[in-house]
């Protein structure tokens, strides 16, 4: 495992090398050449297979769709979970998928690579700056417009959350859009939503009826995470005793891994769902999540549910919940007192 990751960061470190100037030579269209009704085929691209970093996409992808409403969008990402999580954005046209294992599927990932020289588009977008297959990509690809990521320095200057993975994407199209002459967007930033129906909604209370069996407020909190951003059994022990004695009146639940681990020991009416869109529809039916950094704390964030996000690894100013009253907490410059500030403010909101 040592000796992948080894490997993966040196390719990624050369491929940076090798893509850290491409776009520095694009001569972007003039002022007023372009209108918005001229904008109708969009690329937005974004390779990478991670439930959370495809949940992060949901944001630019409504501020394409608001700034240009009769626009059609085809995803460049990897893997399937794309296919959920857009399922009710009707503007997506087309889901280009490279397969989650290149060197086992050569020809379906040359195939896909080679797709996007079979049409021409409008607008392309590379979703992450720090993405080398997205810059050659968005390089690739036929358009009038190319957006390759790069942040612009008056961005840094303006946005104080510009760090974020969400929000940077946004920035940097408003800016870009701006100096082709467009209005300046000055609108709050889209919240992650996976746009769940009043279906999927209502099936999702009916689950968690059968798990609570009461009328009460319930709380669910996932106490599993990838890697050094999992916190101990002691440490969710003492978070999940804190939270039985502060909130009697309310239900503590906990969803569940694929893993089937929990951190509290089974101690809490716990539920697991395969698809995700049930997962969301569920945990929009409670009225906290509380979790670590990972791809489920996205989820519920897509879900428009509050979060209170636990961070100790990974920068809560690029990951961290936003909107619908979410805060990202550093535990490492924090205690448990703070946390469950937090809390009572989400649950007495």
């Amino acid at each position: 495992m040592k000796f992948k990751y080894r490997v993966n960061k040196l390719r990624r470190r050369i491929m940076r090398s090798i893509t850290k100037n491409i776009g520095s030579s694009y001569s972007e269209p003039k002022k007023g050449d372009i209108q918005i009704s001229d904008i109708k085929n969009i690329l937005i691209i974004r390779p990478n297979h991670r439930l959370g970093n495809q949940l992060l996409l949901t944001p630019l992808v409504q501020e394409v769709i608001n700034t240009f409403p009769d626009c059609k969008i085809d995803l460049f990402v990897k893997g399937g979970v794309a296919h959920p999580v857009f399922e009710n954005y009707t503007h997506i046209n087309k889901i280009i998928k490279l397969p989650r294992k290149p060197f086992d599927n050569l020809y379906a990932y040359s195939k896909s690579w080679l797709s996007i020289k079979n049409k021409n588009y409008d607008l392309v977008i590379n979703a992450d700056r720090n993405s080398s297959s997205g810059k050659l990509l968005t390089q690739l690809a036929k358009a009038k417009i190319k957006v390759f990521g790069d942040v612009d320095n008056t961005i840094k200057r303006d946005y104080k959350d510009h760090e974020h993975i969400s929000k940077y994407p946004i920035y940097n199209l408003r800016h870009f859009l701006s100096k082709l002459g467009f209005d300046v967007n000055t609108s709050k930033v889209p919240v992650l939503d996976i746009k769940l129906s009043k279906k999927e909604l209502s099936n999702g209370q009916k689950i968690l009826e059968d798990i609570i069996k009461n009328d009460k407020k319930t709380i669910c909190i996932y106490t599993n995470a990838t890697g050094n951003k999992c916190y101990s059994e002691a440490w969710w022990e003492a978070v999940y005793s804190r939270l039985l004695k502060e909130y009697p009146n309310y239900n503590i639940i906990e969803m569940l891994p694929i893993e089937n681990i929990s951190k509290i020991n089974f101690k809490a009416p716990h539920f697991y769902s395969q698809d995700i869109r049930e997962m969301g529809a569920i945990i929009h039916n409670t009225c906290i999540f509380i979790s670590a950094d990972n791809g489920v704390m996205h989820l519920a964030s897509a879900s428009l549910t509050p979060i209170v996000g636990f961070f100790s690894r990974t920068n809560k100013n690029t990951y961290g919940p936003y909107g619908n009253g979410s805060v990202a907490i550093d535990t490492n410059e924090t205690d448990i007192d703070d946390w469950f500030h937090e809390i009572n403010r989400i649950l007495v909101s």
